[in-house]
């Protein structure tokens, strides 16, 4: 069994890339995912949020309005850490018990991490040195910040203020195993797909 981990900033086309190692073959544990179900009404997760923040930070529907906690939380560094002793431990443990499920169904398990590698340059938790390999999806910051612009409907300030709080594009290649290029065209990032498959096809050889 070959477990990788991927990485990237937020904008940098990482799930894409997820998927298409998905339509490869591999297994995903998705970190996002985790904390959307983390974060459904009714959890524990949920509940402490909302005794934090109260029913303003609710939509019509009941969900969370994950829009409203970024705002409060990427411009206050106290918020931002009530927020994380919240969600980190139980994604942590949730993402544990999902590596071993997935590990269950096949060869290869692609784990997706996107803040892996901290602000400060270092990766967030000591096992993440445990993984057979890591992927790094780069792209330069004004890309990133074009497609969470015109993709998924970000404010430029608010694109760049939650880039700004994440690790660096260089701060993230120094982990990378296998970086692949995401600024370019769908083709160029296909030819990498291909190459990165070999790549973890290597390391499932070495087993």
């Amino acid at each position: 069994m070959t477990e990788i981990a991927i990485t990237g900033g937020i904008g940098s086309g990482k799930t894409t890339v997820a998927k298409l190692l998905v339509d490869k073959g591999v297994v995903l544990v998705d970190a996002d995912q985790i904390v959307k179900d983390l974060q459904k009404p009714g959890g524990e997760v949920f509940n402490r949020i909302v005794e934090i923040y109260g029913n303003e930070i609710l939509l019509d529907d009941g969900e969370l309005d994950r829009q409203k906690i970024a705002e409060i939380v990427f411009n206050d560094e106290n918020e931002l850490s009530k927020l994380n002793d919240i969600v980190h431990p139980a994604v942590g443990e949730e993402m544990g018990i999902r590596r071993k499920e997935a590990i269950k169904q096949g060869n290869v398990v692609l784990v997706d991490i996107p803040l892996m590698v901290t602000p400060e340059g270092e990766l967030g938790r000591d096992e993440y040195k445990l993984f057979d390999g890591i992927v790094v999806v780069d792209c330069e910051i004004e890309t990133a910040v074009s497609r969470l612009v015109h993709q998924r409907g970000f404010d430029e300030k608010d694109a760049r203020a939650r880039i700004a709080k994440q690790a660096t594009p260089s701060q993230r290649r120094e982990f990378a195993d296998f970086l692949i290029d995401n600024n370019g065209s769908e083709e160029n990032l296909s030819k990498q797909i291909e190459k990165c498959w070999e790549w973890v096809d290597s390391l499932s050889g070495k087993k």
